[in-house]
Order: C-alpha cells, then sequence, then structure tokens
C-alpha cells in the first residue's frame, strides 16, 4: 500500500465511526482527502521542500487516539510555570481535567473546536479554511481531512486580555505512534489585545506525529503576541502552518522557538493588509543529534505604509540540519513600506549543516528593505579572552552560545518562557560547568 493510501485507509476508518455532522465540514473533508489524494506528500523535488525529507512521515504508520488520559503530575511537571489561561490536548484530544478557563474576561471565548462546532458551527464555517485552504500544502489538505479538535479563541472589540491564554500540546509515549492535526482559529476584534502561547512538549519516549493549523485574523488596532515554545520529544514530528491576516494598525508578534522534534517544518505567513500594519518575526532554532527543524516565513505587503522586522538564529550541533527561507513579498503599489530580514546560524560541529535562503521580491519603488544572512562557528579569539578569566573552554563555548541566542531572547517579555529555553539550550551543550552559573554569566555578558 502507497504512503498515501495508508493515511486515506484511516481516515475512511476514521469517517465509519463519525456521526451526522453538518453538510459545510463533510465537504471540506472531501475536499482536504481529495486534495491530499491527488498531490501526496511532498518529496525533495518540490522547491518548497528541497531541503526537507518528510518520508519518514509519509511512510510512518500512525493511530488516531480518543483518549486524553495524562498523569495531572507528569503535566504539572511539563506545564510552563506561568499564570495563564489553560486549554490542554493530549495527542489531540481536548483533556479538559488539565485545563482552566475560569476567570476568562468578558468578551473572550476560549473553547475546543469540538465545543464551538457544536455550539455554532455556522460562526466558525466562515472563517476556517480561508487564510489557510487544501491547495496551500499536502499537510493542510491533510488537516482539513481529519479536522475534528483544536482551540477556538474570540477577542471582543476593544476587550483586553491580561493573563496570557496557554495552549498546551502533550504528546505520550504510546505503544503504537499516534497522529494528531489540531486546527487553531483566532479571531481579535478591533483594540482588542491578548498574548497566547502555543506549547509543544510530552513524554522523552514519543514519537508521534502532530500536524497543526493555525489561522489567525487581526481587526483594525489590534494587538496580538504569539509564542510558540516547540520542545516536543525528540521523537516527535511536528508540522505547523499558521497564517495571520492583519487589518489596518494591528500588531502581530511572533516568538518562535524550536528545540525539539526529530523532523520539525514550521510556515509562518503574515499578510498585511491594511495601512500601519507590523509584524514582527522573532525565531530560535537549537538542532542536536540528528534532528532537522526547517523554518519557512512569508511577510505579504498588500498595503502601503505596513512594517516587518524577522530576525531569526539558529544553533545546531552534531549532525543537525537547519533550514532558513523567508520571503518579503511586496506587491504593486504597496509604496512607503519597511521590510527587514536578519538569519544568523552558529555551528557547534563540523557535521551540522544549515540551508538559508532569504529573499526579496518587491513590485514598488519607494520602499526601505534590506535582508542578510551569516553562518560562522564560535569565535577563537572570543574563547580564548574568556579562559583568560579563568574560565575553561567547555564553559567559554556554552556561554558564548547562549549570548548568541541572547539576541533573540532578550525579546521574550515572559520570563517563564525565555528560562526555560536559556536552561534548555544551556543543558544540550556538552560537559556544561554550571548550569545556573552558565545562564547567569551569558545575561550578564549580554548587559
Amino acid at each position: 500500500m502507497s504512503d498515501t493510501l495508508t493515511f486515506l485507509e484511516t481516515l475512511k476508518a476514521r469517517d465509519s465511526q463519525r456521526g451526522p455532522e453538518p453538510s459545510w465540514i463533510a465537504a471540506r473533508r472531501q475536499a482536504g482527502a481529495a486534495r491530499f489524494e491527488a498531490v501526496g506528500f511532498p518529496t525533495r523535488r518540490d522547491e518548497e521542500w528541497k531541503y526537507t525529507n518528510v518520508r519518514d512521515i509519509a511512510r510512518g504508520n500512525f493511530s488516531l487516539t480518543d483518549s486524553s488520559e495524562f498523569s495531572p503530575a507528569s503535566a504539572a511537571a511539563l506545564t510552563l510555570p506561568v499564570e495563564a489561561h489553560r486549554l490542554t490536548f493530549v495527542d489531540g484530544v481536548y483533556a479538559p481535567a488539565l485545563s482552566d478557563l475560569q476567570g476568562l474576561p468578558d468578551g473572550v471565548q476560549v473553547l475546543p473546536l469540538s465545543q464551538a462546532l457544536e455550539d455554532n458551527h455556522e460562526a466558525v464555517g466562515g472563517p476556517l479554511g480561508r487564510l489557510t485552504g487544501v491547495e496551500f500544502s499536502a499537510f493542510t489538505a491533510l488537516n482539513t481531512a481529519f479536522m475534528e479538535e483544536g482551540a477556538v479563541i474570540r477577542l471582543a472589540d476593544g476587550c483586553v486580555v491580561e493573563k496570557p491564554i496557554l495552549l498546551q500540546f502533550l504528546s505520550r509515549e504510546n505503544e503504537a505512534p499516534t497522529m494528531c492535526h489540531p486546527r487553531v482559529l483566532v479571531e481579535a476584534g478591533g483594540r482588542s489585545e491578548a498574548t497566547v502561547i502555543e506549547h509543544h512538549t510530552g513524554d522523552a519516549g514519543a514519537k508521534n506525529f502532530t500536524n497543526l493549523v493555525a489561522e489567525l485574523f487581526l481587526g483594525r488596532g489590534a494587538i496580538f503576541t504569539h509564542y510558540k515554545l516547540q520542545e516536543a520529544p525528540l521523537g516527535d514530528y511536528h508540522v505547523a502552518s499558521i497564517h495571520v491576516e492583519q487589518a489596518r494598525d494591528s500588531r502581530y508578534v511572533s516568538h518562535n522557538m524550536d528545540l525539539g522534534g526529530a523532523l520539525v517544518r514550521n510556515d509562518l505567513i503574515s499578510d498585511l493588509n491594511g495601512k500601519g500594519a507590523e509584524a514582527t518575526f522573532n525565531g530560535l532554532f537549537f538542532g542536536q543529534g540528528r534532528q532537522h527543524v526547517d523554518n519557512h516565513t512569508k511577510v505579504n505587503h498588500y498595503a502601503p505604509l505596513t512594517f516587518s522586522n524577522e530576525n531569526y538564529k539558529g544553533v545546531l550541533d552534531d549532525r543537525a540540519h537547519g533550514v532558513f527561507n523567508g520571503r518579503v513579498y511586496v506587491h504593486r503599489d504597496s509604496q512607503q513600506i519597511e521590510g527587514f530580514q536578519s538569519n544568523q546560524n552558529l555551528l557547534l560541529s563540523d557535521r551540522a549543516h544549515i540551508d538559508a535562503k532569504p529573499e526579496l521580491e518587491i513590485y514598488a519603488d519607494d520602499v526601505k528593505c534590506s535582508h542578510g544572512t551569516t553562518t560562522g562557528q564560535l569565535d577563537e579569539d572570543a574563547i580564548f579572552a574568556l579562559r583568560t578569566r579563568g574560565l575553561d573552554e567547555q564553559t567559554a563555548r556554552g556561554l558564548l552560545t547562549l549570548a548568541f541566542a541572547g539576541e533573540v531572547l532578550e525579546e521574550v517579555a515572559l520570563d517563564a518562557i525565555a528560562q526555560r529555553v536559556e536552561l534548555t539550550v544551556a543543558g544540550k551543550l556538552p560537559d556544561r560547568f554550571n548550569l545556573v552559573g552558565l545562564v547567569e554569566a551569558s545575561t550578564a555578558l549580554n548587559d
């Protein structure tokens, strides 16, 4: 049986278990399945996937689960120590016992997709799939075909959510690998403001597949901060497609931190549709062993007087492979825009590898744009300077590595996330001397 047919057979079995559902949902499932069957999984002959081989996903025999059982103690140990409204999923299944949505302010809705479809499926049907359709990729088509759970967040005009909203995705170590296809829908009204944390983690021995699609609609003047902390188990596969639509004067800030996963692919797209819209992309990815981390980003400047700024950094050790493909697209008549893009990579091993491809595509003449990428190793002179101050070589290398990542982490406003990333990266550096001291020294060096 071909790789595609294996997934289609699983889908067919799942469809036979479902009860009656609205016709538009069934139609979209069929469209997703038909598109996936037609195109199949991408190969390295496809330009957008030339550096990423998804063969292990395609050949994986992943099952679906209806269980959300997860030890509360284990979940507590994995949960970020941040006060937040929390919605938790285990292998893609909503886990009410591990969620806490008490105290949401008026004008805010946070609920699982299954409940949103049950309560008022017409309200969900309009925006769902409008930004990220089945044509975007085989993975978005697959997500649409299997779509049944996820998160829906709605903010009324002028609503400000003081506490972050935490979407927690837990991956269990199962007897057989599982897959899930979460769908996230955010509708932020005009002048609303919120912070959402998307956290992917789980049991160390898990070998599952997560295929997430998120669509975010920001109204006029909305301010939305999106943290994506991906520290999935090293046996997990993680594919995510995030698409943002921004109205006039809206502001979207993305902090994308990739620390885990065997194979990771992120597609992040923002459409700046109104004057004054701003998009900021901050990214940090760390790879070790044979990890593969692929980040594809795109900013569409559809309107004049829009602004984008992107800063991605990669740290790769052992035989890890990183990919960065960022594109700033300035459409015709989108004058007086500013678009900046920077990608810097640090290779800690002679066997680590990075493929970097920053791009500018400009069809207007009154613009201010720049892009660039650098790849290198640690500065031996800087290592020598630190050793003259009494540090051993491994500690000096670790200190400089954390300092390299510090520029991105300085933009992270939530200390719990910044400290989690610092400690995780420091913990993965070889022969570390004093973990806490190393982080403190790195902070002092940045200051």
